[in-house]
């Protein structure tokens, strides 16, 4: 940090294994990675490829050299693994995650009806051979998935290998967590934590009040995935109480009681 300020919340350091930053690249250019890290990087844990971009992004070893020379590691999004699954290739892409060297994969269903056991057992194989994210819920803003098979799938993908699983929101924050205003399904995310520690989930929350909201409710470490490269840097002044949104939130009583602040 540039300057000593009291009352600022305590982040965990890199590599963190939790109070995550998962920023999604939907077609940066290598000269946009560059920027991006030159001013971000500190905040950034972990970079996904949004959905199937990486299949036509030009110079992919390249650009994800870029992000492994700053420490940053890279992982496709899900929908790429899908995409492969319902064309029998899953074996192909266990190669591609080779050939790009990647460490993380995620296994996800949002796009295809895919029966529980099976997404395990793909949990399981590329358990050994990656880092597995797991992500529940779907991008079909009409189906509806209840709390208590909220809970039961990530308990279960956990269970199956799953380094986190993913609270599905879509890149846009209006589906499966959200209602399709962005609103917060506040009784789903309180149920699901009743049973599943916030340290092995990772919330997407593309949009600044959703980013408040889980800051409010889980403090400054919580995981947040799908932001955006521009509000990395606006992300950490929320989670850290700089931004209006959560100025008072990590200031003590005696502070907040001197200056008639609010919580």
């Amino acid at each position: 940090m540039n300057f000593k300020l009291s009352q600022v919340p305590d982040r965990t350091s890199k590599p963190r294994q939790f109070g995550l930053t998962m920023v999604m690249d939907k077609g940066l250019s290598i000269r946009e990675v560059e920027d991006m890290l030159d001013i971000s990087a500190t905040h950034i844990d972990i970079v996904k490829l949004g959905w199937a971009t990486s299949f036509v992004t030009p110079n992919l070893k390249d650009k994800i050299a870029v992000y492994k020379s700053a420490g940053i590691p890279v992982y496709f999004g899900g929908t790429l693994f899908e995409a492969f699954v319902v064309r029998n290739q899953f074996e192909d892409y266990r190669r591609l995650i080779d050939e790009y060297q990647l460490e993380y994969a995620e296994v996800s269903d949002g796009s295809v009806d895919m029966p529980e056991e099976i997404k395990c057992d793909f949990i399981k194989v590329l358990a050994e051979q990656v880092k597995v994210l797991s992500e529940v819920g779907s991008k079909d803003e009409t189906k509806i998935i209840p709390p208590y098979k909220w809970i039961q799938l990530m308990k279960a993908e956990l269970q199956a290998g799953a380094w986190k699983v993913i609270g599905e929101s879509r890149e846009a924050g209006n589906v499966g967590l959200f209602r399709s205003s962005g609103e917060v399904r506040q009784g789903l995310v309180e149920e699901i934590l009743t049973q599943v520690s916030f340290k092995d989930i990772i919330w997407e929350a593309p949009q600044k009040a959703q980013q408040v909201w889980f800051v409010k409710l889980l403090g400054a470490n919580v995981n947040l995935g799908n932001i955006a490269p521009s509000e990395i840097i606006p992300l950490e002044t929320i989670r850290l109480g700089l931004r209006g949104d959560t100025f008072a939130h990590f200031l003590n009583e005696k502070t907040r009681k001197r200056w008639k602040l609010t919580k």
